[in-house]
């Protein structure tokens, strides 16, 4: 039989792992959300998986890794998200260097976000709120 403290503890170390989990699924989905707004703007095309066809085709996919296959005679570019948007994305290699192109830009936009607030944060007197920390 689990004493009190035994059972708060072990309770208090399944909320922690749920949140944990919960944590990093939408940490996932952001991702996901910002490589699939990307792959649009590139001019990917996106179809659900909406019929158990389309499902099973879709899993035969990496999740959410860009791959490559000939379709056509033509170089063909996927990227599968079976567990948010439920689709696949695809495009030719004129879209995929539209996509990389874009991916850069946001990357460096991103960074130079992250040092103007770095800047500004060393910017500020911090002394006249006094020792915090």
């Amino acid at each position: 039989m689990m004493t009190h403290r035994r059972w708060l503890s072990s309770l208090a170390l399944v909320a922690v792992v749920g949140l944990a989990v919960s944590g990093c699924t939408y940490f996932r989905k952001e991702e996901a959300d910002h490589t699939e707004s990307t792959l649009a703007a590139a001019g990917f095309q996106m179809k659900p998986a909406d019929t158990p066809k389309r499902e099973a085709a879709l899993a035969q996919f990496p999740v959410r890794k860009m791959v490559t296959r000939v379709r056509d005679g033509k170089l063909t570019y996927f990227y599968a998200d079976p567990d948010f948007c439920k689709c696949l994305y695809f495009g030719n290699q004129e879209q995929y260097g539209r996509y990389k192109q874009l991916a850069i830009q946001q990357q460096v936009a991103q960074e130079q976000i992250d040092a103007a607030e770095m800047n500004e944060d060393a910017a500020m007197d911090w002394g006249m709120w006094g020792p915090f920390w």
